[in-house]
């Protein structure tokens, strides 16, 4: 029988490093504790990218802010305070590599990001499917996680199979689920699958995946107010890093958080070809709440599934807000076929005649070529491989109801189903 993972199985396993936060709890109450100190951070970052300009201050703010939040309004532990701490020095030293890789091959910024499929839906609804099965397309290429971690120096054709910074991920990854194994069976993690955009988002420290690593809401408010050009100038630089290493005819991307900056997205790219995806939100909510506490559980010292839950169902309203609004826009500026929208559920009936709709809808079809290898992916790749993600909207505080009642202006303007 296939076990079912929920956010009460996340969290540490590992006695040592229990005892570990024990330990560093009783230091921390008075006042000894690792540092998160904004300039620590960069001057970590310099040496650990052996050279020092990140082109630009604009990271700055952000970090600021994001550091602040989690000193005020986190309970981060220990162990959660040095992870963190190394994620922000590395995300910042990818910053620097790839700033210092550009300028010394300038003819990078030359490299046309032309027509990307850009995927924008809510976390939960078949993104991470349909960015594998778009990334099949001979024509098209996905970012894959290990070079959204390391987007400089580029592969290249000859190693792109080979490069060492693969098995690094590889190894990375293997770390993350013995620490948490429920994430396995939560979201697929793998070295060459497809990656969100969000990483290269994250080199500006701009982003709402910095969200997904602790209660960080004054963060969270200042992320939804800025200007995010700062991040998709971060964002372009990896992909024409990336073009050029490897030649690419298109991109096929994907964050749930384009859809919170549509205009600034298409500012870059806008000859983008959108699909946003539509699922009945209930169910996403309790899922995107159980996925970030489980998230969280590493590092949180005291787990408040309630709070998790409520700041996720507020943010996810804000995005679909957003979307809504850029839709109204667009239709009253004679734009109605500015997306695609896709409903989860017909995704799931028919990848392969949904994606030909997508195709269509843009005025191409998919090729044979490609077809044959969506038949093979979805032959070979089995659901659910490493468990099934359980949750229940009540560890969260609500009933599905109360939740369909949430989002029925979105599920009414969009004709989305009821799954619950």
């Amino acid at each position: 029988m296939q076990q079912i993972y929920t956010y009460r199985d996340g969290g540490l396993r590992s006695a040592w490093l229990r005892g570990f936060n024990h330990a560093g709890a009783a230091l921390q109450r008075v006042g000894l504790k690792p540092s998160l100190d904004p300039d620590d951070i960069v001057q970590a970052a310099v040496r650990e990218a052996g050279a020092f300009d990140t082109g630009g201050d604009s990271y700055r703010e952000p970090l600021e802010q994001f550091v602040t939040a989690l000193e005020e309004e986190s309970s981060t532990s220990t162990f959660g305070r040095l992870i963190i701490r190394k994620t922000l020095t590395s995300l910042l030293a990818h910053r620097i590599q790839l700033h210092t890789w550009t300028e010394a091959n300038p003819e990078a910024r030359n490299e046309e990001i032309k027509q990307p499929w850009v995927i924008v839906g809510l976390p939960r609804t078949g993104t991470t499917l349909l960015s594998m099965l778009m990334g099949l397309d001979p024509q098209s290429r996905a970012v894959l996680q290990w070079e959204s971690r390391s987007s400089a120096p580029p592969s290249t054709l000859a190693n792109a199979h080979t490069d060492p910074r693969i098995a690094a991920c590889e190894k990375q990854t293997d770390s993350l689920h013995k620490l948490n194994p429920a994430l396995r069976a939560m979201h697929p993690f793998g070295a060459t699958l497809p990656e969100e955009c969000v990483p290269f988002m994250m080199l500006d420290i701009r982003t709402l995946g910095m969200e997904t690593q602790a209660h960080v809401p004054s963060y969270g408010r200042w992320v939804d107010a800025c200007d995010m050009t700062p991040a998709y100038v971060q964002h372009k630089k990896a992909l024409q890093a990336l073009q050029y290493g490897r030649p690419t005819e298109r991109w096929a991307l994907k964050t749930p958080n384009h859809l919170w900056c549509l205009e600034t997205l298409l500012k870059f790219y806008p000859d983008a070809r959108i699909i946003w995806t539509h699922r009945d939100p209930g169910p996403v909510t309790a899922s995107v709440s159980s996925l970030n506490t489980t998230l969280q559980s590493v590092f949180a010292r005291n787990l408040q599934p309630k709070v998790i839950g409520q700041h996720w169902l507020q943010k996810m309203q804000t995005g679909i807000e957003r979307g809504i609004a850029y839709d109204e826009k667009a239709q009253a500026q004679g734009q109605p076929d500015w997306c695609f929208h896709l409903h989860y559920s017909d995704f799931m009936r028919d990848p392969l005649a949904a994606i030909r709709g997508i195709y269509a809808h843009f005025d191409e079809e998919p090729s044979p070529l490609h077809e044959r290898r969506i038949d093979a992916w979805l032959r070979e790749k089995p659901q659910n491989e490493f468990g099934r993600h359980g949750y229940d909207p009540k560890d969260f505080g609500w009933s599905y109801e109360e939740l369909a009642e949430v989002w029925k202006p979105y599920t009414e303007r969009y004709g989305i189903e009821r799954e619950k």
